[in-house]
């Protein structure tokens, strides 16, 4: 065989190699664009309500890990959520959530239990918890629904993540599942 033939051969060996190669990374940068999440990786930049403070803008939160806001961990009980006799059963009085909440969290639990329509195509999409920073679950278990932040122009880092179908947890992160908090919705209420 002389030397041109071979040259021949391995380029022709070269152009299926090369498409193959190519297929292979275009699949995997659709699947890392499928997997990535509308919101930024930094840390939570929040907007207070207090006053409205300029100063205030850029505070960071930060929350203790989930392990720490179980029942009987280290801090306590988990706080509930109790509806007010006086007040429609639909959505619980803003001075009924925990306090950690901000209060944008109410509109969401409020799409939560009735089903939607939520404002993110995201919302109700299935939470994978790759992190493993909540109970290990089957697959489908938790699902993620986004607490805007007032002033941005995207998604946020703040999320109610829920458990169960219908849920039975609930847990708040507002530096993009950096942290959870959990906390209950009192028995019969609707938010």
């Amino acid at each position: 065989m002389s030397r041109r033939s071979r040259r021949r051969q391995s380029s022709g060996l070269r152009l299926p190699l090369l498409a193959f190669v190519a297929l292979l990374l275009i699949g995997a940068g659709a699947w890392w664009w499928s997997q990535r999440d509308d919101a930024p990786d930094a840390p939570a930049v929040v907007a207070t309500q207090e006053a409205g403070d300029p100063q205030r803008i850029n505070e960071t939160l930060s929350l203790p890990p989930v392990e720490d806001t179980r029942p009987g961990g280290l801090a306590g009980q988990v706080p509930t959520v109790e509806p007010e006799p006086a007040r429609a059963a639909t959505v619980p009085a803003t001075d009924a959530l925990p306090a950690f909440l901000p209060p944008e969290a109410r509109a969401t639990l409020t799409l939560i239990q009735q089903g939607g329509p939520f404002p993110h195509r995201q919302d109700g999409a299935v939470f994978q918890n790759r992190e493993g920073r909540l109970p290990r679950q089957a697959r489908g278990y938790y699902h993620e629904y986004t607490v805007d932040t007032p002033g941005l122009d995207h998604r946020g880092t703040r999320r109610i993540v829920t458990g169960g179908n219908p849920p039975s947890e609930y847990y708040y992160t507002d530096d993009h599942y950096d942290s959870f908090r959990r906390f209950e919705i009192g028995q019969g209420s609707v938010p």
